[in-house]
């Protein structure tokens, strides 16, 4: 079993900007199992999409291109349903629907860390497009 490497501040920014998706459009959110999509979004109780929130330690503005893992769209492609991607930056959030990305496929990931199975692989990287939503913490 590979090693869970997220934190409370991970969590924290998670829930951070899947906060601000929802209030932008009137959804409700209830979070799933660890080893599955982040969340389910709900409106007036019914289903709208899978969301997953992609951590971004960048702001908006310098964000791009904004990766993604393939296992991680494989996944959310799996469910068969609507499913968003979300890059949660440090001064608000980017995002869009999974099946309206384009975007550069390569090997890549991040520095390698101690019982990590997974971080170098193959990777999809997305410019900034008319297809990616950006808002701003208030």
């Amino acid at each position: 079993m590979a090693k869970r490497f997220e934190t409370n501040i991970d969590i924290n920014r998670e829930d951070k900007a899947s906060d601000l998706f929802c209030k932008l459009y009137g959804y409700t959110k209830q979070k799933l199992d660890k080893n599955d999509i982040d969340f389910k979004i709900y409106k007036d109780g019914k289903f709208i999409c899978f969301l997953e929130v992609k951590g971004r330690i960048r702001n908006t503005d310098n964000a791009y291109p904004l990766p993604v893992s393939i296992r991680k769209i494989l996944k959310m492609q799996d469910k068969k349903l609507n499913g968003v991607m979300l890059w949660a930056c440090e001064d608000g959030i980017i995002f869009s629907r999974l099946d309206k990305l384009k975007g550069d496929i390569k090997i890549g990931g991040r520095k390698p860390r101690d019982g990590s199975t997974n971080d170098i692989e193959f990777m999809a990287y997305f410019d900034k497009s008319d297809n990616l939503k950006e808002y701003k913490y208030i």
